[in-house]
């Protein structure tokens, strides 16, 4: 059996002296989808710097592909993106693709490969401030994408794109874990729980399910995954 892309075990992390991540324990199988969902202050964006190694944790271990979360071994084998577009605004979009294919060493033609992948092939010149919020997440996306990563950390990234942006991303996202990569999907939206393989529904630091979108379904006795999340949710509070 393969070694689980990420293990977790009793991680915990406070902020401004409240906890923010209570005690989470969980592995997550490599080349799949897997979604990390939940409601707005849940504590997902924390625990995906967990997992790339950028977050201080009061106590628990992260393991990311055999190695400490945030190893130097583990800088050109994990893509992250971030909610907030990382790349330079005074650059055109193939400047950025260049420079980031540069950094992780990517082959002659990375840059071009992944600008294909997103959707901006024909927006290589154009500088990135004059670009919209969604275009910039993409390039964000691309520049991750450059170094064909076997983790991908992806935070909320398909917020502001449109429908058929979202399609786009989530078909792309299929591939690349058809092609043997890891992906971790963050999102609030509950209808994209579905286009994962397996699930982690967070709430208040806490998870409230791992597993499947069919097994949560069965579990809850509803097909519609986000009435399902709110009897996980109310579950929780019956018992804490």
């Amino acid at each position: 059996m393969a070694r689980a892309a990420v293990e977790v075990t009793n991680l915990m992390v406070d902020r401004l002296g409240r906890p923010v991540l209570r005690g989470l324990t969980f592995d997550i199988p490599p080349g799949q989808i897997t979604g990390l969902l939940g409601p707005s202050g849940s504590g997902k964006s924390t625990l995906l710097r967990c997992l790339v190694g950028v977050q201080r944790i009061r106590s628990g271990d992260v393991t990311v592909l055999g190695q400490a979360a945030g190893s130097p071994a583990l800088r050109r084998s994990v893509g992250y993106v971030t909610q907030s577009p990382s790349v330079y605004s005074d650059l055109s979009v193939g400047d950025n693709l260049r420079y980031f294919a540069a950094v992780a060493r990517a082959p002659a033609g990375a840059a071009d490969r992944a600008l294909e992948q997103v959707g901006l092939a024909d927006r290589a010149g154009d500088l990135v401030g004059n670009l919209s919020g969604g275009q910039k997440a993409r390039v964000s996306l691309a520049c991750a994408l450059v170094g064909s990563p076997t983790l991908l950390v992806l935070d909320e990234p398909t917020v502001g794109l449109d429908p058929v942006l979202r399609r786009d991303l989530w078909a792309l996202f299929h591939t690349l874990a058809d092609s043997g990569a890891t992906l971790i999907v963050s999102s609030h939206v509950m209808d994209e729980a579905a286009r994962c393989d397996r699930l982690l529904l967070l709430r208040d630091g806490r998870i409230v399910a791992d597993d499947t979108p069919e097994q949560v379904r069965l579990h809850t006795g509803t097909d519609d995954l986000e009435e399902a999340f709110l009897r996980l949710a109310e579950k929780e509070e019956a018992v804490a």
